[in-house]
């Protein structure tokens, strides 16, 4: 059984994880109704007593998870997201070793989370990082969690993944990338998202961009839902919920961090559970990048009310297909039916059959532009654990051409702040940080713009006579 570290940077990809942790353990106190630990513990766990391996000190249902410390290492500059992780009800899961802190936090500034605190906390989060994968007996992959718009998520949170490329080179590097909307609140946002795009495209093996936008136009539909005759909101919803005490408790973004927090449940299910069909982590880079530098995945979850928050019938299993591949399920303002597809990977959990899989393709692929050369690009997974109270959930994740657009948007709004050299001089204070940094970053986002431009330009050609790739002997 291969195992996972979870690295978690900045106040964004704090709570995203706070959720991924919460909801990873209700999940296997739903399965494991003996608090054994197992192979699906060990892949985000490990048992800190050797004495407890029979189910005598993981009691998860009653939350006596003592022995158990979550493979993880979090990392911010700001103090206050970790010290209520190490007061909240996780904080058994995580020890002071795992924690790297400052107080006065990155100012929304790339170069400050980058250049400054980058180079003064490397050897700290080199040894942090060393230690954790010690503990496994074959780390596979990290997963960073960040986001782009803000200082130390976009800042230090890069730099964390070159470290990660140079310290454990052949490691999987999974990236969930937060993405800020044109609204953005932080007016250096779309400084430090093109900053981090650069350090992205060069440093990640695969890349989840996520939208805030999005994020909250699904909220605004589960809630929607939610007030229809047809559902209603369970009482211990981790989405929203319709009893007062539970609104007082709930904080602003648990919605939206829940529904990302959800995504990395169903990346990493076949990792943890059984299946006819599983995929490996590994097998999702190999089968979705076919170049090195577009390796950003459009991904979309179906039911979109996943571990049971809402009382709603259970939608037939051809229509969740079809909803996966809707632009109202995607997780970043896009349409990939729209663009091209490079390839693309279904991740299907619970009862589904793999004649139900096969068919749904076939019934989907004429309304689906393939390139030309990959028009059998589907990669399946089916592992047979559901999440917690539905009979199945579809996690689709399109290497496709419309993620094109949100990288335009973003260096549009890039250039239209930098032409007026806007707030330049508090990233050129800090050591280290040139003007060419500007420059390097943007030649390197219209570069990506301009790959993704040249493959839509063979929509709807035919090649003939590929030459198939020789093999030495």
């Amino acid at each position: 059984m291969t195992q996972s570290v979870v690295v978690q940077v900045g106040q964004c990809g704090n709570q995203i994880g706070c959720r991924f942790w919460n909801l990873v353990l209700r999940e296997h106190a739903n399965i494991n109704k003996k608090g054994i630990y197992d192979e699906a513990l060990s892949n985000f766990f490990r048992n800190v007593d050797a004495r407890y391996t029979d189910g005598g000190g993981i009691n998860l249902n009653k939350g006596l998870i003592r022995t158990l410390k979550a493979r993880a290492v979090l990392i911010d500059m700001e103090e206050g997201v970790l010290n209520e992780l190490l007061q909240g009800p996780l904080r058994d899961v995580f020890d002071n070793k795992q924690l790297i802190s400052d107080v006065s936090g990155s100012g929304n500034n790339w170069a400050v989370g980058y250049k400054q605190y980058g180079n003064q906390y490397r050897d700290q989060i080199v040894d942090t990082l060393r230690k954790t994968a010690e503990h496994c007996d074959s780390l596979q992959c990290f997963f960073l969690i960040h986001s782009m718009g803000g200082g130390t998520g976009s800042g230090l949170g890069t730099f964390v993944l070159s470290l990660l490329q140079d310290e454990f080179p052949e490691v999987y590097r999974f990236v969930t990338s937060v993405y800020p909307s044109a609204e953005d609140d932080v007016i250096t946002s779309p400084y430090n998202s093109v900053l981090a795009m650069k350090e992205l495209t060069e440093h990640a093996d695969c890349v989840l961009p996520i939208e805030n936008q999005s994020l909250v136009d699904i909220v605004n539909k589960i809630q929607q839902m939610a007030s229809g005759k047809m559902a209603s909101v369970k009482m211990k919803s981790t989405l929203i919920s319709s009893q007062s005490e539970a609104k007082r408790q709930e904080k602003p973004f648990d919605a939206m961090n829940n529904i990302v927090a959800n995504l990395l449940l169903n990346l990493t299910s076949s990792s943890r559970f059984e299946g006819s069909l599983n995929m490996d982590l590994n097998e999702i880079t190999m089968n979705l990048v076919p170049f090195p530098r577009l390796h950003y995945l459009v991904s979309s979850l179906t039911p979109l009310y996943t571990l049971a928050d809402l009382n709603i019938p259970t939608r037939r299993l051809d229509q969740m297909f079809t909803d996966a591949f809707s632009k109202d399920h995607q997780l970043m303002h896009a349409d990939p039916k729209r663009n091209l597809y490079l390839a693309c990977a279904l991740l299907v959990r619970g009862n589904v059959q793999i004649s139900d899989l096969r068919r749904n393709i076939e019934r989907l692929k004429p309304s689906l532009q393939f390139v030309s050369w990959n028009r059998e690009g589907w990669k399946t997974s089916l592992c047979s654990i559901p999440p917690v109270g539905h009979t199945h959930s579809l996690l689709a994740l399109a290497n496709n051409t419309c993620v094109k657009s949100t990288f335009t948007d973003l260096k549009d709004r890039f250039v239209k702040l930098y032409k007026k050299k806007a707030h330049i001089h508090h990233y050129l204070h800090v050591d280290g940080m040139e003007q060419s940094c500007f420059t390097e970053a943007t030649n390197s986002l219209t570069s990506l713009i301009e790959e993704y431009n040249e493959l839509d330009a063979t929509k709807g050609q035919i090649i003939n006579n590929v030459p198939r790739l020789s093999i030495a002997t």
